[in-house]
């Protein structure tokens, strides 16, 4: 065979990792799930695991394949994943499915009986002297990650030709709400959480909410391979029970499946920062199964209003910005480490008011450390990927950018920073925007802003 006729037979397909996946210009869809429930006894982020339950933590995501290099979507439920951990997560997947980890998202759900995960946490505190790393021992996590890479490899040969992509809304009812309540004054009179007892705080306006669920959808034919759902809320009904749960997003996802087993269903946390269930939620055990069938109730409209259209490889592409997020004035790394210093020579001290984690964020700041946002454009939908605990205003921002396209968002994505509110919000007061929950400044509106109009202007 001459040198053009070995070209051209190289140029009919896609070769990745161990196997060919797809021909050139077809586009295949690889899936993966897997179980990622600690075990008795593993610290969460705020209680160690006493048993394990019917329903796990899970981990999910795909692999979309013969748009250039692969891009893997993944959604964990897990409080967070953060800064050197996020790292790891999504250079680990891109090994496994042959690609850059430019072109990974990994997101969490938020779920609060669940993990958290920060390697560079956990460094901090094996320098600093800890006998106890709580929270921030790794050691499962990157068990989870040697599993995931296999279960990646394992999907890439089973990837199945996708021929049409599906997009359906609907609103969700008395699931969301805005957590901040504002004064006459214009600050922060209240925060109603995602479990709010008093009444007359429930009984407060919704607010500011992005009330719909998203669906995308691949299709082979008539046959649905993926559902991808986006709803914007802290996913809290009740929590601290010592046994991992993926909370009521996690049931409404179950029940869609159950509904739809053809395809594996994958759910992303919008910018639910602000977002939380407590006007329609006292933290009555009760109320976890009504807000899980309401969000399922809302998906299932979703899916019914389902318009499918055809897609092909040349429709996909994936377009990245990094973005420098400037830190808090208030984080300081000499005072951090003084305190985090004081807290381990006193036992008394929960884990939880360490400042580790906030000096793990202030040093990526520090070292230049620039946090990766993404877009995914099938068709006519856009689908962005955000950092950490975003208010919903961007969310609803990013639509009102584009308002001649189907925009969705994946927030929880690099969780270094925390809360990320709006310029505005900040010198309005209230837990999101204090010192202790979020780690960035006030112009770091400006910044997102920018990037998500970058991101969505037309390639």
């Amino acid at each position: 065979m001459n040198r053009m006729g070995r070209w051209l037979v190289l140029g009919m397909w896609l070769v990745v990792g161990s196997g060919v996946v797809a021909s050139a210009g077809e586009l295949k869809v690889a899936t993966f799930d897997l179980d990622v429930t600690p075990p008795v006894g593993f610290m969460m982020a705020y209680d160690k695991v006493l048993r394990r339950d019917d329903l796990p933590l899970r981990m999910r995501g795909v692999v979309l394949l013969g748009a250039g290099q692969p891009i893997v979507l993944c959604a964990v439920d897990w409080i967070g994943i953060a800064n050197e951990a996020h790292d790891a997560f999504r250079s680990t997947l891109a090994e496994a499915a042959g690609t850059s980890p430019s072109r990974v998202a990994v997101h969490t759900l938020h779920q609060h009986d669940a993990p958290v995960c920060d390697f560079l946490a956990e460094r901090l505190l094996r320098e600093a002297g800890a006998r106890d790393l709580g929270s921030y021992d790794g050691h499962f996590a990157r068990e989870v990650l040697q599993q995931a890479a296999r279960a990646v490899k394992e999907a890439l040969p089973a990837a199945q030709r996708v021929t049409h992509l599906g997009w359906g809304q609907a609103d969700v009812h008395e699931v969301a709400s805005n957590r901040r309540i504002l004064g006459p004054d214009g600050k922060v009179r209240v925060t109603r959480y995602t479990a709010t007892k008093d009444p007359a705080v429930r009984a407060e306006p919704e607010g500011t909410i992005d009330p719909k669920v998203s669906l995308v959808s691949f299709w082979q034919e008539d046959r649905p391979l993926v559902v991808l759902s986006y709803y914007a809320c802290h996913p809290q009904s009740y929590y601290r029970t010592g046994i991992p749960n993926p909370d009521f997003p996690g049931i409404a996802r179950f029940v869609r499946g159950q509904a739809v087993p053809e395809a594996l269903h994958i759910h992303f946390n919008g910018a639910g920062g602000n977002i939380g269930a407590g006007k329609y939620n006292d933290g009555a055990k009760e109320n976890r199964i009504a807000l899980a069938m309401r969000l399922a109730d809302g998906m299932r409209r979703a899916w019914e209003a389902t318009q499918k259209t055809p897609l092909t490889a040349e429709q996909v592409s994936w377009k990245t910005v990094a973005v420098a997020l400037p830190p808090g004035a208030h984080l300081n790394e000499t005072v951090l480490r003084d305190q985090l210093a004081k807290n381990l020579a006193n036992p008394q001290i929960p884990s939880l008011t360490s400042p580790v984690d906030q000096l793990a964020w202030l040093l990526r700041c520090q070292q230049g450390h620039r946090i990766q946002l993404a877009c995914l454009a099938l068709g006519d939908v856009r689908i962005l990927h955000m950092p950490g605990e975003l208010f919903v205003e961007y969310q609803l921002a990013a639509q009102a950018m584009r308002p001649d396209l189907k925009v969705a968002m994946a927030a929880y994505g690099d969780y270094g920073p925390g809360y990320i509110g709006t310029a505005i919000a900040y010198p309005q007061g209230g837990y999101e925007t204090s010192p202790r929950s979020s780690g960035v400044a006030p112009d770091v509106e400006a910044v997102l802003m920018d990037g998500m109009r970058t991101l969505l202007t037309d390639r």
